[in-house]
């Protein structure tokens, strides 16, 4: 090795040796609240989470059960012996049932009429399964329609309409509710637009078999208005 890189390591080596005399007790501290911090994780991973997922998995099974058999009330709250999904929201928030949890209490409380306590239920559920959610955004406009709020119930039919078009009934169905409530708030551009959506779309479904007496019945009402 040479003088010269001799020097260049002495000169790392006292400047290290120097950070460390400086700030060897805080980066030692800083290095335990590291450790402390994923060995935190980890027993939070494996001894909380984990097992509150599988206890609300299992809780939201039974709730499964009742919600495919239209039972809406047993949803929510149980049977006494097994747990519906408000306790599971309650007690096991962060979970992914939990989450799952909020749209079968919202899709619950809409078919109970409870309007309000859906779309709070509604609006704190998302997921990457478009089929799923699109239902909640059409469930979550049918929510605010009941509610008189056709503003915001038009623009969640209108994002029904548009998550998973795919299912061309489903979206052409909430295109159709976004077109019927743009009519009803005299926004008729508006419905004209969502009605075409649908004919050019899908023009096999129901509503797209449809939908000609819709714009010709607007064509025929804009002639009359602008006649008179």
């Amino acid at each position: 090795m040479s003088d010269q890189a001799e020097i260049v390591e002495k000169d790392v080596f006292l400047t290290l040796q120097h950070i460390w005399q400086k700030h060897g007790k805080n980066i030692s501290i800083g290095l335990l609240v590291i450790v402390l911090a994923i060995a935190g994780w980890y027993a939070y991973d494996q001894f909380i989470k984990k097992p509150n997922e599988e206890k609300a998995a299992d809780a939201l099974y039974r709730a499964q059960g009742y919600f495919a058999l239209d039972s809406s009330k047993l949803v929510l709250e149980g049977d006494g012996t097994s747990k519906g999904v408000l306790y599971i929201i309650k007690n096991y928030s962060g979970t992914k049932s939990a989450n799952l949890a909020h749209f079968y209490a919202g899709v619950s409380y809409l078919k109970l009429g409870e309007f309000a306590k859906a779309v709070d239920q509604l609006k704190d559920f998302s997921t990457d399964a478009k089929q799923i959610q699109m239902v909640a955004y059409g469930s979550l406009a049918d929510a605010y329609s009941e509610l008189n709020k056709k503003e915001d119930a038009i623009d969640y039919y209108k994002k029904a309409g548009h998550t998973f078009e795919k299912d061309e009934n489903g979206s052409a169905e909430y295109l159709f509710r976004a077109g019927l409530l743009s009519e009803a708030t005299g926004k008729t551009k508006d419905a004209v637009a969502f009605y075409k959506e649908i004919k050019e779309k899908y023009p096999k479904t129901d509503k797209g078999y449809q939908i000609d007496k819709y714009l010709y019945r607007l064509s025929i009402e804009k002639n009359d208005f602008s006649s008179n």
